[in-house]
């Protein structure tokens, strides 16, 4: 959706470099993967170039493994062993103004934006023929001209400038003509069409409970800050960021064309309007249990919750003719849903409708608004300072908006065969590491690991990109308004996501596009997936030794075949069913294990005052620390019987580990880190990598570490599902 504050259970977030855009509409709400996200919304391009450039980054394919350059030997290793290993890296290493944070994620993801920036310019200078083009990725004259004229589109500052607001004439008249409540329906329904999540969220998914089977799903939504918790605490700088939001809608009405003093009130009822609505929310905590989010109603019940919501004629208006059931997930929502359409008056819809056209649209709009966005979302927010070149704002929004299309191109030319086969090798090795040990648990029972193991053999591994490329012939892209490509592209994609209600699910459909930089586990389908982004330095070197992949892909793909033995993954079946597969004594054994990663990571303090939600990161946390050992021990069974000789004078097991601390090195401004603590699923960089290797003895033994080191936890406190 355009919407970019929907729930989202990722490596980082559900966003412009985390790209889970293809997914079916919905179900990013219960994906689990593996990256950080170098931002969490869209960043806006700049009118002008900044002042200054960043210092040049280095090339990964070029730069060596496991470097000793990026140690910090003033630090033990068995003190603080992120700093160890990545400390010289931080000491050297400036967050790039056009950055909230700067990690190894965030560096792969230059290299692939600089990859698809050469794609885009390629395509838009040449209407039928792409260099470089191969048989595996199937590209077509159709898909280089839609990338070719989208990327224009957004490129030409010019048009988009002198074009203004008239682009959305049309919508903002649309809004203005509203006489009544049935006219509110409508233009909800409309701009549901158009992916702008207004008041609630409603899409396809998998039925938790009958996962072959698509069905229909209503969410909680309608927010312009990133979480409930926004809006409902008390402290003095919640209260300064809602005033500051007030301002920041304040300024985008005045932009549409509003009175300063008419903008302000109606700014001041937005927040009004969605402190109501965040009330309403359940907490990420609470949205992370996939029982209490199951409550799937026929539409007389639906109706029956909603009285003065009038479901049939909201279907009618999104072009739905069957429904079926709806999955409410948080049936208390929408009853504070239903009063906002009875007691809100037609003139304060109005306001929150141009509010949410606008705020969706704006960084494809001119450079007022793009300015004011990026002002409130991203140096607000998130502490960053400057705005990307347009070009990569660009390139982002062709892999969100057409992802498959831009896809083939990037494949053809970025992920050989090889690198492809050597994957699929590394994720057969971690399948039979993970299946060895659950057959040796000691707390799970015979029954239970027999479900798990057959769950584990029901794995679907994704690699690189999709056997079945997304069908673009009915979106029409062309070298127009900016704005209007993008809401013809989400338009397309709410149609192809309502079009699957009722049907089959498709299991060979993919939830990122092939250059994202991420990876993940998808319960219903129960599958793991790894797009071709990722497979790259530093996460996977073609050709480096076993000790540096099995640290550093290998790591991702354990994190990623753990989710599904997560405090959620588990709850769902083989078949990606929602169904309680675990004996009584297991299941409380878990919950035992869990409950001391919770209370482990809720020691952590990345600030002064600001600790960890070890509840809300506890899918995560679970995922690190049973992914690492699920790799170490799948890199010990590839190198049995093999030399095991050092290089540049460290150990396979240390090289092993170095490896991993250094997928993880990151810094963050201090902005960006209060906001991640209240909606991000993933431990702080620093706790991701001292915390499952604090657990680990063999981290301990590689390096010589004494018991009683701040990275050897006490024997009764060391933390092990799996």
């Amino acid at each position: 959706m355009l919407s970019r504050r929907g729930p989202a259970a990722a490596i980082g977030l559900n966003n412009s470099t985390t790209n889970m855009k293809l997914l079916p509409k919905l179900l990013v709400a219960f994906i689990a993967s593996v990256a950080l996200s170098a931002s969490l919304f869209a960043q806006t391009d700049p009118p002008k170039p900044p002042d200054t450039a960043p210092a040049a980054q280095p090339d990964l394919k070029s730069a060596k493994p496991v470097d000793a350059a990026n140690n910090d030997t003033s630090v033990k290793p068995a003190d603080d062993f992120f700093l160890y290993a990545n400390g010289g890296w931080i000491k050297r290493t400036e967050i790039p103004p056009e950055y909230p944070r700067w990690g190894s994620f965030n560096q792969l993801i230059e290299q692939n934006n600089d990859a698809l920036h050469t794609i885009a310019e390629k395509a838009a200078s040449s209407a039928t023929s792409q260099p470089g083009v191969s048989d595996v990725s199937k590209a077509s004259p159709a898909d280089i001209q839609m990338v070719g004229d989208y990327f224009t589109s957004g490129m030409d500052e010019q048009a988009v400038a002198s074009a203004g607001i008239a682009p959305l004439k049309d919508e903002l008249g649309r809004i203005d003509s509203i006489k009544d409540k049935n006219d509110v329906l409508k233009e909800i329904a409309h701009l549901h069409t158009l992916g702008v999540g207004v008041l609630f969220q409603f899409g396809s998914s998998p039925d938790d409970k009958d996962s072959m089977k698509v069905i229909s799903h209503a969410l909680q939504g309608g927010l312009g800050m990133p979480d409930r918790d926004y809006y409902t605490k008390t402290d003095d700088a919640s209260k300064k960021l809602r005033d500051e939001y007030v301002e920041h809608v304040t300024k985008m009405l005045t932009l549409l064309g509003d009175p300063a003093d008419k903008a302000a009130t109606h700014a001041k009822a937005i927040l009004a309007f969605e402190t109501k609505l965040a009330q309403a929310s359940r907490t990420r905590v609470e949205l992370r249990d996939p029982q209490k989010n199951y409550n799937k109603m026929t539409q007389a019940q639906l109706q029956k919750l909603t009285p003065n919501w009038k479901w049939a004629d909201f279907f009618k208006e999104i072009n739905l003719a069957a429904p079926g059931d709806v999955d409410v997930h948080q049936p208390d929502f929408f009853k504070a849903v239903d009063q906002a359409v009875k007691t809100t008056s037609i003139d304060d819809w109005k306001s929150y409708l141009r509010w949410n056209l606008v705020d969706a649209t704006a960084s494809k709009l001119s450079d007022d608004f793009v300015n004011e966005d990026f002002k409130f979302n991203q140096t607000t927010l998130s502490g960053t300072p400057k705005m990307k070149p347009r070009w990569k704002r660009v390139v982002t929004t062709l892999n969100g908006e057409i992802g498959e299309s831009l896809g083939k191109l990037y494949v053809a030319d970025y992920f050989p065969p090889q690198a492809k086969a050597r994957m699929v090798e590394l994720i057969g090795n971690l399948k039979e590491a993970l299946g060895e040990r659950i057959k040796t648990l000691e707390w799970m029972d015979e029954p239970t690991k027999k479900e798990a193991l057959k769950k584990l053999a029901a794995f679907q591994v994704k690699v690189g990109y999709p056997d079945k490329w997304r069908d673009y012939s009915l979106l029409k892209i062309d070298r127009g308004p900016y704005v209007l490509n993008t809401l013809r592209a989400e338009n397309f994609e709410v149609k192809r996501d309502l079009n699957k209600i009722g049907k089959p699910v498709d299991r060979a459909e993919w939830g990122m596009t092939p250059p994202t930089v991420n990876a993940y586990y998808n319960p219903t389908f129960n599958e793991i997936v790894f797009p071709a982004g990722i497979l790259q330095p530093p996460f996977f070197y073609a050709s480096a030794d076993d000790a540096v992949n099995y640290g550093g892909i290998g790591a991702v793909i354990g994190h990623e075949m753990t989710h599904g033995f997560d405090d959620q993954g588990r709850q769902y079946d083989a078949q990606g069913n929602l169904r309680d597969w675990w004996s009584a004594d297991s299941a409380k054994k878990f919950k035992e294990r869990s409950g001391a990663i919770v209370k482990q990571y809720s020691e952590y303090e990345p600030l002064p005052g600001l600790h960890v939600n070890g509840e809300l990161t506890q899918g995560e946390n679970i995922a690190d620390i049973g992914g690492l050992k699920i790799a170490y021990a799948a890199f010990k069974k590839a190198t049995a019987g093999k030399p095991q000789e050092k290089i540049d004078g460290l150990t396979p097991d240390q090289r092993f580990f170095l490896a991993f601390a250094e997928i993880w090195r990151a810094k963050i401004r201090d902005e960006d880190q209060k906001m991640r603590i209240t909606i991000d699923p993933h431990s702080p960089a620093h706790f991701r990598v001292n915390g499952p290797l604090s657990n680990m003895a063999e981290f301990q033994k590689a390096f010589d570490i004494p018991d009683g080191s701040a990275m050897v936890r006490a024997a009764d406190k060391k933390v092990n599902i799996w």
